[in-house]
Order: structure tokens, then sequence, then C-alpha cells
């Protein structure tokens, strides 16, 4: 978990400010962080139980995280170097910490696994698609490749796989506009000037399947499995589109949803390289389509 310290406050301490913020924390948790050296700063280095309290200061720090169900699948790291992580997600596992999911996440492995305290993600997947994400490293370099997000010069590819309908013309690109409601699962199209844009492309047909190329000109939740349904042909293994199901139970990995992060190009702007990442995941319902038709 990374925490700022506001700009402004009556803390004499890193250690004061974090007692008094972490209300929830069972007693002597604090220290006992301090005590490990699980507190540590954009450095990486262990933070003093004493060290002043400095405003606009980062620190990390891992708490004792709630049981959760191991994702039984790895994080391969694709690309890395002194300012970036490229890393290609499975299915199932969140990007980052949010809500009951915080040590199964790819972030929470990938500082574990490599050593990176300090490492970010740059954006997110959802928890239930696969495929490659970007991380930053260093703390000050962080906006850089966010600004790349938000001014749209990542482009991105994606994969799916779902029902193949003859009578749709192929390939368009879709407008609408996309809200996310707090508190409602899934996203619904609305009236009002289009703030989502996908360029939707059939790239093969194996019996009655469809394998989609999606290139998304924008970042809204949902957005591809958002569009593909309005088109007739909703992503398979959606557990919200076109009707919210049940959650699988926790530890039911078996029907992924068949969406995957493809492609990721763009101009490094701290180095000034040219980036083109590829997944090396295949959609398992493409090879058993048969299977997967018959499942609810």
């Amino acid at each position: 978990m990374r925490v700022r310290l506001p700009s402004s406050g009556t803390w004499a301490t890193v250690r004061e400010h974090l007692v008094a913020r972490l209300t929830g924390a069972g007693p002597g948790m604090v220290e006992g962080m301090f005590d490990a050296g699980l507190v540590v700063g954009a450095d990486g280095r262990p933070v003093a139980p004493d060290a002043p309290y400095e405003p606009g200061m980062f620190v990390w720090f891992h708490r004792e995280p709630p049981a959760e169900v191991p994702v039984p699948f790895p994080v391969e790291v694709v690309y890395r170097d002194a300012h970036i992580v490229v890393a290609d997600k499975p299915h199932f596992l969140a990007t980052t910490p949010r809500g009951s999911h915080i040590a199964q996440t790819a972030l929470a492995r990938l500082r574990h696994d490599l050593g990176i305290p300090t490492l970010t993600a740059a954006h997110r997947l959802d928890r239930l698609t696969a495929g490659l994400v970007l991380f930053t490293v260093r703390p000050g370099e962080r906006g850089a490749y966010q600004t790349l997000f938000r001014d749209r010069l990542v482009r991105k590819e994606y994969e799916a796989i779902a029902p193949y309908d003859p009578s749709l013309v192929l390939p368009r690109t879709v407008r609408s506009r996309i809200v996310k409601e707090r508190g409602v699962h899934a996203a619904r199209e609305a009236e009002g000037e289009p703030n989502a844009e996908t360029y939707v492309e059939l790239a093969e047909v194996q019996g009655g399947m469809g394998r989609y190329r999606l290139v998304p000109a924008t970042g809204q939740t949902h957005q591809l499995r958002v569009h593909l349904n309005a088109l007739g042909v909703p992503v398979l293994g959606d557990p919200l589109y076109p009707e919210v199901t049940a959650p699988a139970p926790p530890g039911d990995f078996r029907r992924p949803l068949q969406l995957l992060a493809r492609r990721l190009e763009f101009t490094d702007p701290v180095t000034g390289l040219e980036h083109t990442f590829v997944t090396a995941r295949v959609l398992g319902a493409w090879s058993s389509h048969d299977s997967w038709a018959g499942r609810g």
C-alpha cells in the first residue's frame, strides 16, 4: 500500500501519522510493521519509527492481508529495465490491490518477486482480463508514463472470443457513451456525447465462434465488453454482459473471460525507445470452443 503524507498536519513522525490514519489496525500493528522493516520510503529502505514527518512524502507498507484464495497462474515478466516492467497478467488476478484482492494481485507479486517496493501500475486491466500491463519502477517517472495513456499515445490491441454472427457487418468503429455507476457491477450505454470508441474487426471464424481484434481509442470501464455486447456478440465467459450472473465460487478458475490485452506499442517518454510488446498467451476457448459452447 502506498501512502502520501498530507501537506499539513500536526504529527511529529511518520509513525504517529500512520497510527492516526490506520484506525482499523489492531493494537501495536503499526509499531510492529516499523519493527519488521515493512514501512519503506521511495528508495526502498525501511523508514525508522522516529523518522520526522515530511509533508508530501510517500511511504509503502504491507498490512497483514485477509485470507485470499491463491490464483494458481504466474505473472510473466515480458520486459524489464531501469524504468519500466511489462508483465503478462493471467485471468482472475487483479492488477493492483483493491477491495478483497490485496496479496493476490499482479503488483504485490511483482514487488515481492522482483524486489522493487516502488513498483507502480501505469494503468490497469480488469481482474478477469488477461494480458499486458505496464508498471513503472521510479516514482518520479510514473506521471510521464501515465500521461501516455491519458493522451492516447499508447496503441493497445485486444483479442476476444465471442459468438459469430454472419449478419454483423465488420470491420467497424463503435462509438457510444458508457456510464459506470458506483456500486453497480455492470456499465451501460447512455444517451449523450460519445466517450468511448472501439475499432472491431473479425479476425477468424471457427464453427459458431469468432476471434475478434479490438483496438480501443479510449479507456472507459468495461468498454470492450460493453461494445461487443451491444453488437450482439458478448465476450465468452462474461459474468456481466448481457446479464449479471452469480459469481463463480472462490477457487473456481474453469471459465476465464475470453478477453486478452494482446499488444502494447508506445514511445518511451524517458528513454525515447520505441517499444512493441506482444503477449504469449492464447485464449483457451479458441481451441476448445465446442466444450465452451455448452457451458452456462
